[in-house]
């Protein structure tokens, strides 16, 4: 597992779960705490060997919309936790108990309200939880797909 925090500036080490590997990136406080999500997330999937398909792309954008809820409805990203095993677990803090629901009718052509419908999409599973500082949303993509997906030509 790594840490990364804006007090260290660095990667912390502590150790591997027995079921994979899981890397924290410290999110609260941060600005441009999305694009730093995104970066921490394309470089933990290249050093699993999950870059490169159109199924990581995918998980970049579960990330930049997990962090982007985050952002706007409950008061900021706390931190961003990657879990790889038999599936990747992309899991966002942030500091309110109040669990996300999908806009139960988005309209076409206009921003907001369609970002748990990409995560339910892309996923294959999502949910929240309340734990005792606010919530976790997370989403899960089995590994099997980010192995197989097809490359993206680049």
């Amino acid at each position: 597992m790594e840490t990364i925090g804006p007090e260290t500036g660095g990667p912390v080490s502590a150790g591997l779960p027995a079921g994979g590997q899981r890397r924290r990136l410290a999110l609260t406080g941060v600005r441009g705490a999305v694009g730093k999500g995104r970066d921490f997330t394309r470089q933990a999937l290249r050093d699993w060997g999950w870059d490169g398909t159109e199924t990581a792309e995918d998980t970049l954008l579960l990330v930049s919309e997990l962090l982007t809820n985050a952002s706007l409805h409950a008061d900021g990203c706390h931190e961003l936790v990657l879990t790889a095993g038999e599936t990747l677990r992309i899991e966002v803090s942030d500091g309110t108990t109040t669990l996300p629901r999908r806009n139960p009718s988005p309209q076409r052509g206009i921003p907001g309200g369609h970002g748990l419908y990409i995560v339910e999409r892309l996923s294959d599973r999502w949910g929240a939880h309340p734990h005792e500082h606010g919530k976790a949303v997370w989403a899960e993509v089995d590994a099997s797909r980010l192995v197989s997906g097809r490359p993206t030509g680049r």
